[in-house]
């Protein structure tokens, strides 16, 4: 559904990174805009007035039906005649001479001379198993749903991610939908909720969307996303300690989920067949970006969850 995508501003250091983005954006033919305090307003009536010193606005941005999702892979991984293996755990590569000719399962050896190593907040795991260290991770992530409302209405709501606070909504089956993340909780596949920090969340966005207060959650929950050290996706050949493996790629969405994954998926099969790609350049986004303690060369992106600056140093890497 395009909703258009609000980054609201409450600082002046906000609004000047904002800017920053925007320029960048600009070259790239993203047709972002600068908003001031009013036309915010205007573009989110279900937001307190008078609360920003303006935002950026990209209207031909939105989201998508999870579920439908899914469905809408399964059907082409059917039609595609992919062979889904589920509950089959991966062991390790067959290679021989720096080529790589395989995969070890649980269920047996499964031949292949190009290979794509993914695994989400488990990807340090599975380099781990075919000799590769990757740094990455994963991190508690929790979500809630409130009860309807008709000033939750999707046509008063676009999609809103306050970056001072970690905290991002949109409207949802005639409710709101919001997500955070706490910055400093240590990693890890913690999926419980926890109610402290949601109770936190739920005081800020009942400041900025006030209609909130009181609403009862119609949903919760908790789960894992990953992360790598400055926010950025994974994309390019792997290498052992002796040297890069042929045929074999690494990729990983660095935490943005949906919002990045079908490019990732494109650009990281490009790259296995024929080693560049169209989508993105990646030649700045492999594993060659990143030092022995998994820092990378890269600055951090700033429009993240978990928030960059505690990233740093919570990564080990073996």
């Amino acid at each position: 559904m395009t909703q258009g995508y609000l980054l609201p501003c409450f600082t002046t250091a906000e609004v000047e990174a904002a800017r920053e983005r925007l320029a960048m954006q600009s070259e790239f033919g993203i047709g972002a805009c600068w908003l001031d305090p009013d036309e915010v307003d205007a573009v989110n009536p279900a937001l307190a007035p008078g609360q920003t010193l303006g935002g950026t606005f990209c209207a031909d941005d939105g989201f998508i039906s999870p579920p439908r999702n899914v469905a809408a892979y399964t059907a082409a991984l059917l039609s595609s005649d992919v062979i889904v293996a589920e509950r089959v755990a991966f062991r390790g590569l067959l290679a021989d001479g720096g080529h790589v000719r395989g995969v070890r399962t649980s269920d047996g050896e499964v031949h292949a001379p190009i290979v794509v190593l993914t695994g989400g907040p488990k990807l340090a795991q599975v380099g781990a198993l075919a000799g590769i260290r990757i740094p990455a991770g994963g991190v508690r992530h929790q979500v809630a749903v409130t009860e309807q409302h008709p000033d939750l209405d999707p046509s008063r709501v676009p999609m809103v991610f306050d970056l001072s606070a970690g905290l991002y909504w949109r409207p949802e089956e005639g409710g709101l939908l919001f997500g955070m993340s706490n910055p400093a909780e240590p990693p890890g596949e913690n999926r419980s909720v926890d109610l402290e920090y949601l109770a936190r969340m739920r005081a800020r966005l009942e400041v900025l969307v006030p209609v909130t207060a009181g609403l009862g959650l119609r949903r919760l929950w908790a789960a894992t996303i990953d992360y790598t050290p400055d926010h950025l996706p994974i994309i390019g050949p792997a290498a052992d300690r002796d040297g890069p493996l042929a045929g074999v790629t690494v990729a990983s969405a660095g935490g943005a989920g949906m919002m990045w994954g079908p490019g990732v998926a494109r650009a990281a099969a490009d790259v296995a067949l024929t080693g560049t790609s169209d989508v993105v350049d990646v030649t700045r986004l492999g594993l060659d970006r990143f030092d022995e303690l998994g820092r990378s060369k890269l600055a951090a992106d700033p429009v993240a969850l978990p928030f960059p600056d505690a990233a740093p140093g919570r990564l080990t890497v073996s």
